[in-house]
């Protein structure tokens, strides 16, 4: 076997077991206590561990972490909010921010991609800007139009909805950038995405 050949499956197995602890980390972020929001939406860390998942492992790999949690989830393993699980869950008002999550992870991994060898400031503040877009313009609008669908109410109701939340999404982005800014700094192999 080559030596080309092994570094590859070494790769690949390296960023399968990254893509599954990031996804078991947005699980437990998800099934911590909730506090119940504005038409019954939960306020949890799961944004955190989004957040963290595409700033720490880039892009494609966040993107995956977050589409296996969402997998195993619809699959009926309960980890979403409030230990729900199953393809019901999409029904409900919770199913566009859903569909925003891993949009969100690459949005936000892409920026960290392109910041990972940069100072750390200012790595934290692109990517927390590039959270709080998301947080707006992906998971802000998906969310509305799932909670629009779900709740039969117009879009304008449903952007209040949504609304409250944004601004502990954007903190949560800005301490998911701070601890991704720690962790690439301990493991810069982990920038070489």
């Amino acid at each position: 076997m080559s030596t080309v050949s092994a570094r590859r499956r070494t790769s690949s197995t390296t960023d399968l077991a990254l893509v599954a602890t990031f996804a078991a980390l947005i699980a437990v972020c998800a099934i911590l206590p909730a506090i119940n929001g504005v038409a019954n939406v939960p306020f949890t860390l799961q944004m955190f561990g989004v957040f963290l998942a595409g700033s720490a492992l880039g892009a494609r790999r966040g993107f995956l972490a977050v589409v296996l949690y969402l997998v195993v989830g619809t699959a009926g393993l309960p980890v979403f909010t409030q230990g729900h699980a199953g393809p019901a869950v999409w029904a409900g008002a919770t199913g566009g921010y859903l569909l925003a999550f891993p949009l969100a992870a690459a949005l936000v991994g892409a920026v960290s991609s392109r910041m990972a060898h940069r100072s750390p400031a200012t790595f934290v503040v692109a990517v927390s800007v590039a959270a709080a877009v998301a947080t707006v313009a992906v998971v802000g609008t998906l969310g509305t139009l799932g909670m629009m669908r779900a709740l039969d109410v117009s879009a304008s109701v449903a952007w209040g909805f949504a609304t409250p939340f944004f601004v502990a999404d954007v903190a949560k982005g800005v301490l998911a950038a701070v601890v991704a800014a720690s962790v690439l700094r301990a493991f810069p192999q982990l920038a070489r995405r």
